[in-house]
Formats: structure tokens, sequence, C-alpha cells
């Protein structure tokens, strides 16, 4: 027992504390961070956007009579369930690689890249959250902003995307915590997230072990703590509904 236990001490000091190795794990913490935190709100303006196309074209291109208003909406609409398909068809591994070996194949900015196509992956899924909500606002929402004298825009604006947000709150502070998983294939692109600092450790001291528990007992605090908050805004947003 103690020689396992004089082991496992020897591996935590081999993989942590000799050099300073610990310093790799907290870089690389802050990288996944920032990813993650700046892929959400790339993926919630961008999904937004596209759920208001959608739900507006889904509400409103039945009963629209032919002319430029109907074309622009029709090809908006199209385009956007284009994007839906091939973002959620496909691993975003992929989509990472190909964004960065083939559209910014001239840039060298691991981290920015793996922003923006981590940022485009989420807003396919935003989308599809924020449309659930725009949808499940009440039809007479519509109609009652409308007979305030408010443009369709504005009713959208004021009265239904406000309550859409609030209906689906939850739902994107959960793809915070998917996506902040989903960030640990940024490696595959040089970028030295948490997982690539782990790599990188286990690629120095030829041990596996102690980086990578170390690296999912991290991911693991992380999802533990921030599904701790979505589950007090759950319930704060339950208790103001009453």
């Amino acid at each position: 027992m103690s020689s396992a236990l004089d082991n496992l001490k020897s591996q935590f000091i081999l993989n942590f504390v000799e050099k300073d190795r610990w310093r790799y794990f907290v870089s690389g913490l802050g990288v996944t961070l920032r990813i993650t935190l700046f892929a959400v709100l790339i993926g919630i303006v961008l999904g937004t956007l596209v759920a208001i196309v959608r739900s507006t074209g889904d509400k409103l291109l039945p009963g629209m009579r032919k002319g430029p208003g109907r074309i622009f909406l029709g090809i908006a609409n199209g385009l956007c369930k284009i994007y839906l398909t091939v973002i959620r068809g496909t691993p975003v591994v992929i989509q990472l690689m190909i964004s960065y070996y083939i559209i910014f194949a001239s840039s060298r900015n691991g981290v920015l890249i793996a922003i923006i196509a981590f940022g485009i992956n989420s807003g396919a899924y935003v989308a599809e959250i924020v449309r659930a909500g725009i949808m499940s606002v009440d039809n007479g929402q519509m109609e009652a902003g409308r007979s305030l004298g408010f443009t369709f825009v504005q009713t959208m604006a004021y009265i239904i995307i406000p309550q859409a947000f609030k209906n689906v709150l939850p739902s994107l502070a959960n793809e915070f915590i998917v996506l902040l998983k989903e960030t640990s294939v940024a490696g595959y692109v040089a970028v030295r997230d948490l997982t690539k600092a782990g790599d990188i450790v286990r690629g120095t001291t030829y041990s596996a072990f102690m980086p990578l528990i170390g690296v999912a007992l991290v991911y693991l605090i992380l999802v533990v703590f921030f599904s701790w908050l979505v589950g007090k805004l759950e319930r704060r947003l339950r208790a103001s509904d009453h």
C-alpha cells in the first residue's frame, strides 16, 4: 500500500511539480475557457439570427404574396436550412480542420480559428434552441404587438425574442457546457488547450496516467460547477414565474 502511494506521489511530482509542468495545465485551461466563451457568444448571435429567419419563414412564407419580399425570405430561409444541415450533419473536429487547413490556411492563429469554427458549430445548435423558444411563444403575442402599432421587426425585438430567451436560457447555458467539452479537440490544429497540455506533459514524462486523469478531473470540476450554476438559474427563473 505504501509503495503504491509512494509511486503516485512520485508520478504527481514528475508530471506536475518538476520543471513547473503545472503551468502547461493552467495555460491550457485559460485557452480552453477563452475559446469556449467567445465561441458561445458567436454561437448565440449567429444562432439567434438564423432562428429569426427560420421562424419567420415558417410563420410568414405560406401566407405571403409573390414579390421581392417573399423571394428574399425564401432564399434566406433556404440558406439557413443548408447551414443547419451541413453543420449539424458533420463532426466538429472535421469542421475545425477544414477551417484551419483550408479556409484559413494562410493564418496560423489557431485560437482565433478555433473560436470561429466552434462558434459557427455552436450557432447551428443555438439556432434550433432559440427557434423552439420563438415558436413556443403564443401567436397572440405577435397579434398584440401588431395591434399596438409595432412593425413585425419591432414586435420580434421587443415582445417575442425576450420571452423566447427566457424560455430557452437554461438550454443556452447547457450549450456552453457541451461546447466546453467539445473544445477538447482543438489540439488537432496545434492549439495548446487543456487537453493538448496533458498530451504535451505525457509526451515529455512518458507517463499517461497522471496527465490524463488530471485533465479529466479539471473538465469534471468545470462541468459540475457550471451545471450547478445552471441549476440555480433554472430555479430562479421558475421562482420568477410565480
